[in-house]
């Protein structure tokens, strides 16, 4: 089984400078565009069987642009939305520093944001979405997961077994596409974060 784990096109928020996270802002018109250009890279390349999506905005236009090319099933799975950033979400980073300052050392891993989720949980939520897609799609030949850039790293988590508290992070640009390879006696990593559609550069 592979799996391709693409993120969303540029959003509202990243030009707006604010915490993103669950604050729900659409695409711009620069993030349909590498939309656009990741779909016809993907449906030429890479056609996938069955796309998952995370409901949020930015996410789900993503990926019905990605459908419109491939012409297959698509699903939106909640578990694949952004870290629940909580009371951060939508306000700019200044707001945010002022009104909710972080702890010193920063805040520990078990510990929820307001009304949010703990890195803890937002790690454990990707291990049982990774889990859950890996049973219910075992006989599908290639899947599309069009997420977020905080999913997408914990998902790589998962994949690579790496434990709760790693120190490393995988960094996904907008509309960047990983291919990874499940076979039932090994796990393969074909590439990280590519990004040649938006380049032109498939070499």
């Amino acid at each position: 089984m592979e799996i391709l784990l693409i993120r969303h096109g540029q959003s509202e928020a990243d030009l707006l400078d604010v915490h993103e996270g669950r604050a729900d802002f659409p695409l711009t018109e620069l993030g349909r565009a590498q939309a656009e250009k990741m779909a016809n890279y993907v449906s030429t390349n890479f056609p996938a069987d069955v796309i998952l999506a995370s409901p949020l905005k930015r996410a789900k236009e993503t990926a019905l642009i990605l459908q419109n090319k491939l012409d297959c099933e698509i699903k939106f799975e909640p578990d694949l939305m952004e870290f629940n950033n909580g009371v951060l979400a939508g306000l700019s980073r200044e707001e945010a520093r002022l009104k909710y300052p972080l702890p010193k050392g920063g805040r520990p891993i078990f510990e929820p944001i307001q009304e949010g989720e703990s890195e803890l949980e937002f790690r454990f939520r990707a291990e049982r979405v990774f889990h859950k897609i890996l049973f219910e799609y075992k006989d599908v030949k290639r899947i599309a997961i069009v997420s977020h850039g905080g999913m997408i790293s914990n998902l790589l988590k998962s994949f690579l077994k790496l434990p709760i508290d790693t120190d490393y992070a995988f960094i996904t640009g907008d509309t960047g596409i990983h291919l990874l390879l499940q076979k039932e006696d090994k796990r393969i990593i074909k590439f990280l974060n590519n990004l040649s559609h938006l380049t032109g550069d498939f070499n």
